[in-house]
């Protein structure tokens, strides 16, 4: 009898740490893993980035833009914008996979900092010069916020379209935290609270199909306002992106550890990086949708009036997903001097 428990017991412990063990990644171009189709840089730790060049070419380009996906995006998440206006402005536009995501290699190492460090190798690699344009749109807002404080003498401008909050960044006054938060759905305050404090946890969360509406994979959340849903359906028409490719090298290593370099420990605070552009050579923008129910327009309200060298564009009949127009507007004022 003693020996079938502690067999009943082994067996549990054994299926648990199955469970809550992410499986190793399927890196792409190794054997059995997925194929490489499209151009990719090596980095100086070996690693290599995907990534897609489009507008005009580079040495006519009036100016460089590196593109950063959010959560569950791409490099083949391109930007709603019309040839017209990208040959107007002459724009080339630099996307890549962030690491883990598409065809770019998982980083084990992954933090806030990496994130930078790897827009700015991409840009060496590719030769498109010694400052550049960046826009991050969601998740990869922190992406953003990475560069503005460990390479703003690269940077020739920037823009956080509905970028990510981090509810504990610790200068933020806590009636704001709490409010912003308590906003926010309960699937998701249940991700971001295992994120934080329980992240070996998280994979199973996110993985598991038991109970689906708790995973930010399998689960529909309704994230989404009327605007959006219209937004999101006219993108469908004029994208082509296979879901399963941003994420066929595990979930793991693309959307759980994303959700855990965002919310871990940060280096520094938003409220403490400097601006980049103290001569007004270049600006910094923030583009916040009023009835976002992903990203409380409090929290980035709150950062632009501790920060008053950031413009602040808050949009009122907008939630998460960004039209078309505004777009427009959004490249036409990053690129102005």
């Amino acid at each position: 009898m003693i020996r079938l428990v502690v067999g009943v017991i082994t067996g549990a412990i054994g299926l648990a740490y199955l469970a809550l063990k992410p499986p190793s990644p399927k890196i792409c171009g190794s054997p059995g893993g997925p194929p490489v189709i499209s151009p990719r840089v090596k980095l100086r730790d070996g690693r290599h980035l995907a990534y897609r060049e489009w507008g005009v070419g580079k040495d006519k380009a009036n100016y460089k833009i590196i593109v950063v996906h959010g959560f569950r995006g791409s490099k083949d998440h391109g930007l709603p914008i019309a040839k017209e206006l990208v040959d107007e402005l002459g724009l080339y536009l630099l996307s890549f996979d962030r690491a883990g995501y598409g065809e770019s290699d998982p980083n084990s190492k992954r933090s806030v900092k990496s994130e930078s460090f790897d827009i700015q190798e991409l840009a060496d690699k590719l030769e498109i010069g010694d400052k550049f344009y960046v826009i991050g749109t969601s998740m990869g807002g922190y992406s953003i916020w990475s560069c503005l404080y460990y390479i703003p003498h690269r940077l020739a401008g920037a823009a956080l379209v509905v970028p990510f909050v981090h509810f504990w960044w610790p200068s933020f006054p806590a009636e704001i935290l709490n409010k912003s938060f308590n906003k926010m759905l309960p699937q998701l305050r249940l991700t971001l609270r295992v994120a934080r404090y329980a992240p070996s946890l998280l994979y199973l969360l996110m993985s598991q199909r038991v109970f689906p509406y708790l995973s930010m994979v399998w689960g529909n959340f309704p994230f989404h306002t009327k605007k959006d849903l219209e937004i999101i359906k006219q993108k469908s028409k004029d994208e082509s992106v296979v879901q399963d490719q941003i994420c066929e090298q595990g979930i793991h290593e693309s959307f759980c550890r994303d959700i855990m370099v965002g919310f871990s420990k940060w280096e520094f605070d938003p409220t403490e990086v400097s601006n980049p552009f103290p001569n007004n050579d270049g600006s910094v923008h923030l583009w916040q949708g009023y009835e976002d129910k992903m990203i409380p327009f409090e929290m980035n309200r709150y950062i632009s009036l501790k920060l008053p060298w950031i413009k602040y564009h808050e949009l009122p009949d907008h939630g998460h997903e960004i039209s078309p127009s505004v777009w427009v507007d959004i490249l036409k004022e990053l690129v102005k001097k």
